[in-house]
């Protein structure tokens, strides 16, 4: 088995668990430009103590690299717990975030998320430069 093999992916607008991935299709090199990742953005992802999105990580692979680079990882640490019991704590986090970064290559962004239930998911969407 390899990691890719633990990796769902589908369409977001159909499926709660995929992440969403927010940002320009052509930026200009070198200039900060956000990109905001989201996971439940057509269907709402529970954010329950039994049923929660507990992180989302952001990589880049510029177009002709070899390796991709880490650029995020957001932990979600609040999903109502408390110690009087599951969903009565007053904090609760959204799984979304967004980052602000830079590129002199164009590539592609690859998010992957991780439900406590159903697994990671990830999704991918292509960055122009000019």
């Amino acid at each position: 088995m390899k990691a890719g093999d633990l990796l769902q992916s589908a369409d977001w607008k159909a499926e709660k668990h995929v992440p969403v991935i927010e940002c320009p299709d052509a930026v200009k090199a070198d200039e900060m430009f956000d990109v905001k990742v989201s996971v439940g953005k057509e269907i709402a992802h529970p954010n329950t103590t039994e049923h929660h999105i507990k992180w989302i990580h952001v990589f880049f692979k510029a177009a002709g690299d070899k390796f991709a680079y880490q650029v995020a990882a957001v932990d979600f640490a609040a999903h109502g717990e408390s110690a009087e019991g599951p969903n009565t704590g007053p904090v609760h986090t959204h799984h979304g975030a967004t980052v602000t970064m830079k590129t002199t290559k164009p590539g592609t962004l690859v998010a992957v998320s991780s439900c406590n239930i159903h697994g990671f998911w990830e999704n991918s969407k292509d960055i122009k430069v000019s």
